[in-house]
């Protein structure tokens, strides 16, 4: 928690003291207190079991992540909402990513053509800005490059170029592309840290 914490504390906004903005804005740091506790155990848990999590990633539920842990890695100003991801092989997840609620990323399957049933794993990479819409599922093997859209219900099964957006089951590459230059942060929207700060800080 003390990561989170100490980057809110940081970047926070500096209403004049004891006016009606500095209590307005005490008021709504409050409140978010228990979702800041919240990240902040979900944050100390992944770490334990050797993850690298940014300060600023946010998790809806960390407790759906499961695995090898110590080969989880996400960065700064990531959303994570209620997806499983199961962490067999490497699953590196970039900076400013948006991962809905429903997605499933897989690292490992099993093969069909063996008798003996034998699991086979591959890391995935997801690059910065990438957005996972709900309910897409991304199988083992797979790289999500800069700035790629999986749209919901994708089930995706090969790489993904830059800016690229998929569609369908199996994915397929859509005509058109999202624009190259990229600038957001999707936890920007979120209450915990606009209640801290009013601007966007990357």
């Amino acid at each position: 928690m003390f990561s989170l914490l100490t980057h809110l504390w940081m970047q926070r906004d500096r209403p004049p003291f004891g006016g009606r903005e500095w209590l307005i804005t005490w008021a709504k740091r409050i409140q978010q207190l228990p979702n800041l506790l919240k990240q902040g155990w979900f944050h100390t848990s992944l770490r334990q079991l050797g993850a690298v999590v940014a300060p600023t990633t946010f998790f809806s539920d960390a407790r759906l992540i499961s695995g090898q842990l110590d080969q989880f890695s996400v960065g700064e100003h990531s959303f994570i909402g209620r997806a499983e991801l199961s962490v067999h092989a490497p699953l590196r997840i970039g900076r400013c990513v948006c991962i809905n609620d429903g997605v499933k990323i897989l690292t490992a399957s099993h093969d069909v053509a063996d008798p003996g049933w034998r699991t086979v794993s591959k890391p995935i990479v997801i690059e910065d800005y990438v957005w996972i819409a709900t309910n897409a599922i991304i199988l083992p093997g797979v790289r999500l490059s800069r700035g790629a859209v999986v749209a919901a219900g994708a089930v995706v099964t090969k790489d993904v170029p830059p800016l690229g957006i998929v569609a369908g089951n199996p994915a397929r590459l859509l005509e058109k592309c999202r624009v190259d230059k990229l600038n957001y942060a999707p936890i920007d929207s979120l209450a915990l840290f606009r209640a801290w700060r009013s601007r966007a800080h990357r």
